[in-house]
């Protein structure tokens, strides 16, 4: 046996358990249905990098982990969807589609590369009725999961499921369903993040044409009348502000860190 070997088993595993303690490091991410669509909440401290964002007219994205490698998973399924929406019909881009592509990625680099990427992805897609939406979680070795009604990912994802579960119920309006995210995000007696370093969006199914907004300073306060107050901004835009970005202790942060 050569000096050094290890079977392909054990460098399976090695890598799995790399990948996944990268990820435990990353602040959850919670994506649930409500009445009128998806919702998706987040900590996240900084205001330059998103973990929530839009790929095509009904359909999302979140992410956990590095954000430089999730980031360039975003920016591929965006051309996927605006090449075959070009090259075919909107219609024909889907989440499913999408979720495929991204497991097919993600399942490669795990087996050929020699280090996984350090990231869980849900892409989720709303419909014109609750039946018709869909949630995709994929893990960092490209393992699909359909998911109903919620999923977390990232951090403590196990014990933010739980007490996610102990709340939820179907058809719940958006500020009941936003409540009950930031109460499973939050530790038992732990405080809750502040309005300005929450990331919140829906896919919302009632919005004509581009179903995605996000949800920032008063508009957030608007669903969320509890959330503590931030100073009014002169302006409340969809998109993420200029400057360098920032980590969570405020340095500016090179996009390697666990999100």
């Amino acid at each position: 046996m050569p000096f050094g070997y290890a079977s392909p088993e054990q460098i399976m595993r090695d890598k799995a358990d790399y990948a996944r303690k990268g990820i435990a490091r990353g602040r959850s991410v919670v994506v649930l249905q409500y009445e009128d669509g998806i919702l998706f909440v987040a900590p996240n401290p900084s205001r330059a990098l998103h973990k929530i964002s839009e790929i095509y007219d009904r359909i999302g994205f979140a992410a956990v982990g590095r954000y430089n490698e999730f980031e360039e998973l975003r920016l591929g399924g965006i051309r996927y969807a605006d090449i075959n929406g070009y090259t075919y019909d909107r219609s024909d881009v889907t989440g499913r589609g999408l979720a495929n592509l991204y497991a097919s990625n993600l399942g490669r680099i795990f087996t050929e590369s020699i280090k996984s990427l350090e990231v869980e992805v849900v892409v989720a897609e709303v419909g014109d009725t609750s039946d018709g939406d869909a949630i995709y979680r994929l893990t960092f070795d490209g393992s699909v999961f359909d998911e109903h009604g919620f999923t977390v990912m990232g951090g403590q994802a196990e014990a933010v499921s739980g007490r996610l579960k102990e709340r939820y119920r179907e058809a719940m309006p958006l500020a009941d369903a936003l409540e009950v995210a930031l109460v499973a995000l939050t530790e038992p007696g732990g405080e809750r993040p502040p309005v300005a370093q929450l990331e919140v969006a829906v896919l919302d199914r009632n919005r004509e044409n581009r179903k995605f907004l996000r949800l920032t300073g008063a508009r957030l306060e608007r669903v969320l009348p509890a959330a503590p107050a931030t100073p009014p901004a002169a302006t409340e835009p969809d998109d993420a502000p200029t400057g360098p970005p920032t980590g969570p202790d405020g340095d500016v942060d090179d996009g390697s860190s666990p999100l």
